[in-house]
């Protein structure tokens, strides 16, 4: 907002009557405090529902990851079951030696050497037996293949069916463990199509089968349907009313409870990008719905488990009481109004009849009378506006007197004054009278008093240029000089375009009767200059003596009075006209504190005083 709407604004609302006022200002006192407590407890309230669930959630996931590692590791060491059964190997090996025999004699023409069927019948018998076992010890484990060197498959399935690229998986599987030493190896889910012609998902432990003397001779895989997660991530999101995701350390989703993401890898998706660190949360925007998101990940397998609750599922029960909160307040603020209408009014009923009777006597009518009914501060306001009322009615009695006897004074006063004009005729006379008798000496002092004269006993108040006052100090310089002959020199130096500005009547000729009589001297001459000079904002005009000047007491007391702080001067002038003092509270109350008369001098080095005026363009009256 500018500042000029701001002004108009603060204008506005100190101008509203006081009701209104009053109004607004229960309004504001009972409106902020209830709307800070309203937000402050939502925002604590929602606040503490996230840390909750996150805390919650947390320890969930971190129990759900213990059990699926318990599962896993279980998962493990079944796949190194085969390591410990020696009807296994022996199979195995009797299927290794069979299929290498066969490739010895055959070349690479497979079909030249007929199959020995009740041989492959027995090793299938023996390995799928211990497979069938295998099967049954763990549940989720639906289907184990065993392999031997030379990829040969032997298996057997809970669930029913096997993978239909069986020859694919199981070149995958070996390039898995290349290059491991019999250790057991996690794939991430994988999406396959059974022998039913099902799609299924699974992950899988791999491991090679070693013999007692460390060497391979096969291969078993381990495959668990992804149902195992289905009933803790169930439980999990029926309480979180979230979604689970679980990825690999490649970004290979393991598990998606909306089945949409299983199998693919989501390394480069934000959420995955997100999840750093062994556990933690963060916010996320999701089309158009803001996600809280908590993680952690296995000790084991550095999966990460990743559930997304909706932030609006949190703050449910928080928005409930938000709006309760805010209808409470409406409410209280409904009814707060209603009682600061009622205390408003009340209160502003006796100033606004006070107001009234105000108007009344502001049109001249002093008879009114406030009714005072009570001892508060209204009471005591109205037994004051009474009395002042009455002192008032009084005061303006008491004037009127004073002004009827003041104006008969004038009266009689005027009776009694010699008309200017008839001491202006009169002087006229005796000077053409002096010349007529050859005495041009006591012609002129008669012209100059008349001009002294005329100057000085006109309205005080009247503008005058600098060059005007000025001409008046030669005049009273020059008949001073017929007086005492020769004993002055004045000496005037003031820039042309400063003798057109306007200064207060009387101002200088007081300051040069100043230094006449209190630095003249009976053995020499006087000499006065006065200049002017420009100093914007300011004009400095100086009158300057080479009399007897004044010791330093003096002058301090001097200029006390000049400024205003010392009640009379150190030595007012004899003469009875204006003194400096005068000069100096006439210049302050026409242009300010800041402007005056200051002086400095030395005992015997004569005295300068120094005008401080304003600096205006043109010619504009101070």
């Amino acid at each position: 907002m500018s500042q000029s709407g701001t002004s108009r604004w603060r204008s506005k609302v100190v101008n509203l009557p006081m009701e209104r006022k009053l109004l607004l200002v229960f309004l504001v006192l009972i409106t902020l405090p209830l709307s800070f407590i309203g937000y402050i407890s939502y925002s604590n309230y929602s606040r503490s529902i996230e840390d909750n669930t996150i805390a919650y959630s947390t320890n969930m996931l971190g129990s759900m990851m213990d059990r699926i590692d318990d599962y896993i590791e279980d998962m493990m060491r079944i796949s190194s079951i085969p390591a410990y059964q020696d009807d296994i190997k022996q199979n195995l090996i009797a299927s290794n030696s069979y299929y290498e025999q066969r490739a010895k004699v055959s070349g690479d023409d497979t079909t030249a050497v007929p199959l020995d069927f009740d041989l492959l019948l027995s090793i299938q018998r023996g390995i799928e037996g211990n497979i069938s076992f295998i099967n049954n010890i763990k549940r989720g484990a639906n289907s184990v293949y065993i392999f031997d060197q030379y990829g040969n498959g032997y298996y057997s399935t809970q669930a029913g069916g096997i993978r239909s690229n069986i020859k694919e998986s199981y070149r995958a599987w070996v390039e898995k463990v290349r290059d491991s030493g019999g250790e057991a190896h996690l794939i991430s889910t994988q999406k396959y199509t059974n022998n039913l012609q099902n799609v299924r998902y699974a992950f899988t432990v791999v491991r090679k089968i070693i013999d007692n003397s460390l060497q391979p001779i096969g291969l078993i895989a381990v495959d668990a349907n992804i149902s195992v997660f289905e009933d803790q991530i169930v439980e999990l999101d029926e309480v979180t009313h979230g979604t689970t995701t679980i990825i690999d350390e490649e970004g290979n989703v393991v598990y998606d409870s909306d089945k949409q993401l299983l199998a693919t890898n989501i390394k480069g998706q934000p959420m995955a990008k997100l999840a750093t660190g062994q556990k933690g949360s963060f916010y996320l925007e999701e089309n158009g719905q803001r996600q809280l998101y908590i993680y952690t990940t296995s000790r084991d397998t550095n999966w990460k488990v990743l559930i997304s609750i909706p932030v609006y599922e949190l703050t449910k029960n928080s928005v409930v009481i938000r709006n309760v909160t805010w209808i409470a307040t409406f409410i209280t603020i409904g009814i707060a109004l209603l009682i600061s209408i009622v205390f408003s009014f009340t209160l502003t009923k006796p100033l606004r009849k006070m107001m009234r009777l105000m108007r009344t006597v502001q049109e001249g009518d002093f008879s009114v009378k406030f009714p005072v009914k009570g001892e508060d501060e209204i009471g005591q306001l109205g037994r004051q506006f009474n009395r002042m009322i009455f002192r008032i009615d009084h005061l303006i009695q008491d004037i009127y007197q004073m002004e009827t006897k003041k104006k008969e004074a004038e009266l009689a006063a005027l009776q009694s004054q010699i008309n200017p004009h008839f001491m202006y005729n009169t002087l006229e006379s005796i000077r053409m009278a002096a010349e007529l008798n050859d005495d041009t000496d006591a012609a002129d002092m008669l012209s100059i008093l008349g001009k002294l004269l005329r100057y000085s006993i006109s309205d005080l108040h009247e503008e005058v240029t600098l060059g005007g006052e000025l001409n008046h100090v030669r005049n009273y310089v020059e008949l001073l000089n017929y007086r005492y002959p020769n004993r002055f020199d004045l000496v005037i130096e003031v820039p042309e375009e400063l003798m057109r500005m306007s200064v207060i009547k009387l101002s200088l000729q007081p300051i040069v009767e100043n230094a006449i009589y209190h630095g003249m001297d009976d053995s020499s001459r006087l000499l006065i200059a006065i200049t002017a000079e420009e100093a914007r904002p300011n004009v400095l005009i100086r009158i300057r003596d080479d009399g007897l000047g004044m010791d330093e007491t003096t002058l301090t007391r001097l200029n006390r009075s000049l400024g205003g702080t010392e009640r009379q001067a150190p030595k007012p002038s004899s003469t009875g006209g204006i003194g400096l003092r005068n000069v100096s509270e006439r210049i302050r109350l026409h242009c300010g504190q800041g402007y005056g008369l200051q002086a400095s001098s030395a005992l015997r080095e004569g005295t300068e005083i120094v005008m401080t005026l304003p600096y205006r363009e043109g010619d504009r009256p101070l």
